[in-house]
């Protein structure tokens, strides 16, 4: 139980600020989670911010958690759950952001997402969002699997939920081979999120 009074006391602290803007960063089993590190950090730059952070099992493979200096969660701390009177994490994280923004978001995950699927802490986030509030996706992959028929499928589907993409680019991948797949610049997709915030924090 250690685990989630701990991720119980995170929410009453953060939330009793109102003048914090919350971003919620999701991160996915692509290799672009290297990425995550320099990606809070940014973030954390921008006025009036606080950032926490969700990550699949597969994403936590691909940087260390000591060079990410806010709190993350995985799906061992969602399972910590007890009791009718335990808060479930999924919802009390819907509740605490003002916008999520994932990044990046794997083939995997994308099929998840489009087929309603929540198996993890991050897809159950994601099937319980709050539609009225911004949701930014980072699709990241390789190049043949971007050129799949179905991810061009899946992507629409996202963006008809109402969330938004920032297209993936062009450019020599890590596997080695060259084209699009790879995920959009970290400065391109803070820049989307800056574009979210409230005036007084812009």
């Amino acid at each position: 139980m250690q685990q989630n009074e701990c991720a119980k006391s995170d929410f009453n602290s953060t939330t009793s600020s109102s003048s914090q803007f919350r971003v919620l960063v999701g991160v996915t089993g692509s290799v672009a989670a290297l990425k995550l590190p320099l990606l809070v950090s940014q973030l954390l730059e921008l006025p009036g911010v606080d950032v926490q952070v969700v990550a699949t099992a597969h994403a936590t493979h691909f940087y260390s958690p000591e060079e990410v200096p806010v709190r993350i969660y995985t799906d061992k701390d969602e399972w910590q759950w007890k009791s009718r009177s335990d808060p479930v994490l999924h919802i009390e994280l819907r509740r605490w952001a003002d916008l999520l923004v994932i990044a990046p978001l794997d083939a995997n995950t994308l099929g998840k997402i489009a087929n309603g699927i929540c198996d993890n802490l991050l897809t159950c986030l994601v099937r319980a969002w709050d539609l009225t509030r911004p949701l930014v996706f980072c699709p990241a992959m390789n190049t043949a699997m971007w050129q799949h028929p179905i991810t061009a499928k899946q992507v629409a589907t996202l963006k008809e939920f109402g969330y938004i993409e920032v297209p993936c680019i062009c450019k020599k991948l890590v596997c080695g081979d060259e084209g699009k797949g790879a995920m959009a610049a970290l400065s391109t997709i803070v820049d989307v999120v800056k574009e979210h915030l409230p005036r007084s924090h812009s």
